[in-house]
């Protein structure tokens, strides 16, 4: 497997050299995703036989047109969800783990929509579907960034004749965040990472590969990480550190992550993280009618924490009666208000101030038919 990474700033050089330009002046050393404990509420394996996800549609498009569209697809285990922003991809299943998976697994998850607008509607854009792992609701509450939580899943890259042949996104991994803005209150946010694809029939583009970009920088910008040259199974993950930083790490494979998958650090947006709610994913195609998105296989999502001094694993969830840190929301995005405008937010982010605005710059969506 062959992949290219371009070399990114750390944060704590960035720090010396601007100052003002991220919310702390003293940055956390990044540790590795996966460390500490695993939180066995946030996880899925996929290798019941009997797992399955049950779809109500029509689907969601509350980004679009406001239509929540209850009830909603989930999963036989409650865990995973419709979001009831954008819908739910339109195939969720269990499917035998591809070839050079994680040794001994059985069963996997793959996800691929065709209709990701307004149910009904041709858009001609490109849109997205998202699958929601609920782990606040398993919890009974949110993970402080005290907790030291982080997330880690595999993620199954198929041969590039198999894709969707359209450069631009295609899938998200993200996080379901709470942070500080700089002007004191607290937002959702969504900070992950990114999968796109660049076809040869684009111009300028020699041979089809993929490109791993991080969702953001101080100024809501995405970061390019790596090129993809081959397909296969890479692991992913993402650490949040009590400063409110979020590290981003990756590798070709399906080992454990280790410190030499380091890719950067950042507080995207200029946000302070709080509280770590869910692990989610995001699927894109162009919304023709006709066009399937790629399908995507993912393996082994897990969340993990690092208990504070005094505290244990075992109180983690949220006990009846019990009372725990909450991170009320007090900074509602412009893009995330009623009757702001069609397109707002395609995977969620771009801007600069509300992190929630379609960058098309980030994705340069294009089609073209394959020689």
């Amino acid at each position: 497997m062959l992949a290219t990474r371009y070399w990114i700033v750390p944060l704590a050089a960035a720090l010396l050299a601007a100052p003002l330009a991220t919310p702390s002046a003293r940055a956390a050393e990044p540790f590795v995703p996966g460390s500490g404990e695993f939180v066995y509420q946030a996880a899925d394996d996929f290798e019941d036989p009997k797992w399955s996800y049950q779809t109500n549609f029509p689907k969601s498009s509350f980004e679009q047109d406001d239509n929540q569209r209850a009830p909603g697809g989930y999963s036989a285990n409650k865990l995973w969800h419709e979001g009831a922003k954008r819908g739910t991809p339109d195939v969720v299943k269990r499917v035998a783990t591809p070839p050079g998976g994680i040794p001994g697994s059985q069963g996997a998850l793959m996800f691929q929509t065709r209709y990701s607008g307004i149910p009904g509607r041709i858009t001609n854009e490109q849109q997205q579907d998202d699958l929601l792992m609920k782990v606040d609701r398993f919890l009974g509450r949110s993970i402080p960034v005290t907790w030291q939580p982080s997330c880690t899943v595999r993620v199954y890259l198929p041969p590039f004749e198999e894709w969707e042949n359209r450069t631009g996104a295609s899938f998200g991994m993200r996080a379901d965040c709470r942070g500080r803005i700089p002007e004191g209150e607290t937002a959702a946010y969504w900070p992950g990472m990114f999968i796109l694809f660049r076809s040869e029939t684009s111009r300028n583009v020699e041979s089809d590969y993929a490109e791993l970009s991080v969702r953001a920088n101080g100024m809501g910008r995405d970061i390019r990480a790596l090129d993809i040259k081959e397909p296969g199974w890479w692991t992913l993950g993402m650490s949040f550190t009590p400063d409110g930083q979020i590290h981003y790490y990756a590798s070709e494979g399906v080992d454990d992550l280790t410190e030499e998958d380091y890719l950067t650090s950042s507080f995207p947006y200029n946000y302070k993280c709080l509280a770590f709610d869910n692990f989610f994913f995001n699927v894109a195609n162009w919304d023709n009618g006709q066009t399937w998105s790629t399908a995507w296989v993912i393996d082994d999502p897990k969340v993990f924490v690092v208990p504070p001094t005094g505290e244990s694993i075992a109180s983690l969830p949220r006990r009846k009666g019990q009372r725990v840190p909450t991170f009320p929301i007090t900074h509602i995005h412009e893009a995330d208000k009623k009757d702001n405008g069609f397109f707002g937010n395609l995977f969620g982010g771009g801007s600069s101030r509300g992190g929630r605005g379609y960058n098309r710059s980030a994705s340069g969506s294009s089609i073209r038919n394959r020689r």
